[in-house]
């Protein structure tokens, strides 16, 4: 069954004339790219998910925004294209789109790093649509049913721009259950992948992702220039890194040279994976591994009377809709005192979040709230977000934020 088979598609996308509220459209012309179904004011009764829908001015019958309908979804047109340049949507057009993203990473892949995240789905003007690529395995994760008509193209030019050997299609857990394709998650479309565990290099340090069953595609690169500079700030130090999933920040800490590092995560999977990866580089440090729940075993260690002159505090997502927000915040200040209480004199706390809401604002805030209101001094060395080859180009996509705050005692 070739590629196209397994696609039950819009196999020929019409052209939908749209008209938005006067909200709507203003979040279209501000460069917004969702649509949601209650900003539609009119739209062709036949529409079908994958058709591209042409948004009209309210007034004037300009053309303010090029985006794909997706009948499945409250987010009903996803934007592709703002009408400040005209555009024939084609492959042609998602090549040079390709080619644009690619170019925007450039920086990063003259350093000692052969894996990054080529496209950024909305950012990057693919909405839904992700490819992350590991030395020379390209991974790509869906997430809605409008690609299909276009995929082929789309998939086609990755590989082409990137140079993978190897691609791999990922699904969310929302296409895994849908009757319109035979495509499956973790599928090889291209090429052979000879061991399902890529090796692959960040900033000089060896690791690995297992691209067929781990975490979206196999791992989070979004972190990358946050581990490199917490690595540096573990030379001869001890280290506490905790939600370590597949050992990040715990790798670049032992491969720069850390004393002793400990990686506390409640998965005993992921606990191997960072050792693992640890063992791919040299170091001279001791690796220990904590499995349980990170609440209660920063607990446990602080009664233990345990501190470490570096503690790395990077957590899951606490906030996937809006009326989590607040226990959120009560979780991020809960875990800021308890890093205090962990933190060495002296020593350094990077506190991170990658809950899209709760703002960067308020997240910096609340941890300054929490510290001020221990007894103890200190200085907001750094406040960063994601590494470059994670662009932002609306504020829902700013999600990951992270804080180093050092002790002065």
């Amino acid at each position: 069954m070739s590629f196209l088979d397994k696609i039950k598609s819009n196999d020929n996308p019409k052209r939908l004339a749209v008209k938005l509220n006067a909200k709507g459209e203003q979040f279209v012309v501000k460069g917004h790219p969702w649509v949601f179904s209650n900003s539609i004011v009119k739209i062709n009764d036949d529409a079908k998910t994958g058709d591209l829908s042409i948004i009209f001015s309210k007034n004037k019958n300009k053309v303010v925004g090029l985006g794909l309908y997706d009948a499945n979804s409250p987010i009903r047109i996803k934007i592709i294209h703002n009408a400040e340049t005209k555009a024939e949507i084609n492959s042609d057009f998602f090549h040079r789109k390709i080619e644009l993203a690619f170019d925007k990473r450039s920086e990063l892949l003259k350093t000692n790093t052969n894996s990054y995240r080529l496209l950024f789905g909305e950012n990057d003007g693919f909405p839904g649509l992700i490819a992350d690529v590991y030395n020379k395995v390209l991974v790509v994760k869906l997430y809605s049913e409008i690609w299909f008509p276009y995929l082929e193209s789309i998939l086609k030019s990755l590989q082409q721009i990137s140079k993978a050997e190897t691609v791999v299609m990922r699904l969310s857990r929302g296409l895994q259950n849908s009757d319109n394709h035979n495509l499956k998650d973790g599928e090889v479309i291209y090429g052979v992948l000879e061991n399902e565990v890529v090796e692959f290099v960040e900033h000089g340090v060896n690791f690995s992702a297992n691209v067929i069953k781990g975490h979206k595609t196999g791992y989070f690169l979004d972190h990358r220039d946050n581990r490199r500079r917490v690595g540096e700030f573990s030379s001869g130090k001890s280290v506490l890194d905790v939600f370590s999933y597949a050992g990040g920040f715990s790798v670049h800490a032992l491969a720069n040279g850390a004393t002793e590092v400990t990686s506390l995560d409640i998965s005993k999977q992921a606990l191997d994976m960072a050792s693992e990866n640890g063992k791919l580089n040299d170091y001279s440090g001791v690796h220990k591994t904590i499995s349980g729940d990170a609440f209660k075993e920063m607990k446990i260690l602080i009664e233990k009377g345990k501190t470490f002159d570096v503690v790395v505090i990077d957590p899951p997502s606490f906030a996937k809709q809006q009326s989590e927000i607040d226990l959120a915040k009560k979780k991020y200040a809960q875990l800021a005192e308890l890093g205090e209480k962990l933190t060495a004199k002296n020593g350094l706390l990077v506190l991170a979040s990658c809950s899209s809401r709760v703002l960067a604002q308020s997240f910096f805030d609340l941890n300054n709230r929490v510290l001020n209101a221990q007894s103890r001094l200190f200085e907001t060395l750094l406040k960063t977000k994601h590494d470059s080859d994670h662009p932002i180009s609306f504020p829902e996509g700013a999600y990951l934020k992270c804080g180093y705050y050092r002790f002065l005692e």
